[in-house]
């Protein structure tokens, strides 16, 4: 799957037909691609049995889709996907993760949008991205989210959060309703 890591080979091996001095841009790989391809390897190969990455182009690895279908909490039984992409300045500024499906949450707008520190550049708890971090902290997240990161309290989607607080057991139908309708 990793046929940035074979690219990065073939263009490695085809510089030494280059005259000495000469630079060509296409065969210059950025320090974010060399990261990826790392980073996407050992993603991949710690993946849970709830999710699921795939790459629609193989050869950006900066780009891709998780499937996250939660096994316990509100949100079991659906399929929630999301899309990352990785900014060319990363390891500096955290992917932008957005949310593809449908989905009645407390740090999810309807619209995809996310709210969680860790994917902040600078937050004011300082639990923000690190240029330490890596693609294993949207592992952590893909779980978390449905779980011990519901964050009621602090909400980007203050419409869901107030439900939750008014009515849990009718928060958890309208999830279910969600999820039948958007997350098959």
């Amino acid at each position: 799957m990793l046929t940035l890591a074979s690219k990065l080979k073939r263009d490695d091996g085809g510089k030494t037909g280059r005259t000495s001095g000469a630079s060509d841009s296409t065969h210059r790989v950025s320090i974010r691609d060399r990261l990826l391809t790392k980073e996407v390897a050992e993603l991949e190969a710690n993946l849970p049995s709830t999710c699921k990455a795939s790459f629609p182009d193989e050869d950006k690895l900066h780009y891709f889709q998780l499937a996250v279908s939660p096994d316990e909490g509100y949100y079991q039984s659906g399929r929630f996907q999301f899309e990352i992409d990785v900014p060319e300045a990363y390891n500096m500024v955290p992917p932008k993760v957005r949310c593809l499906t449908r989905i009645w949450h407390p740090n999810i707008t309807e619209n995809g949008e996310i709210c969680l520190s860790l994917l902040r550049e600078h937050s004011i708890d300082g639990t923000g991205w690190a240029p330490t971090r890596t693609l294993k902290v949207i592992l952590l997240l893909s779980k978390s989210m449905y779980l011990d990161l519901l964050n009621f309290d602090d909400p980007l989607n203050i419409d869901a959060a107030e439900h939750h607080l008014r009515d849990k057991e009718d928060f958890r139908n309208k999830v279910q309703d969600y999820i039948k309708h958007y997350a098959r």
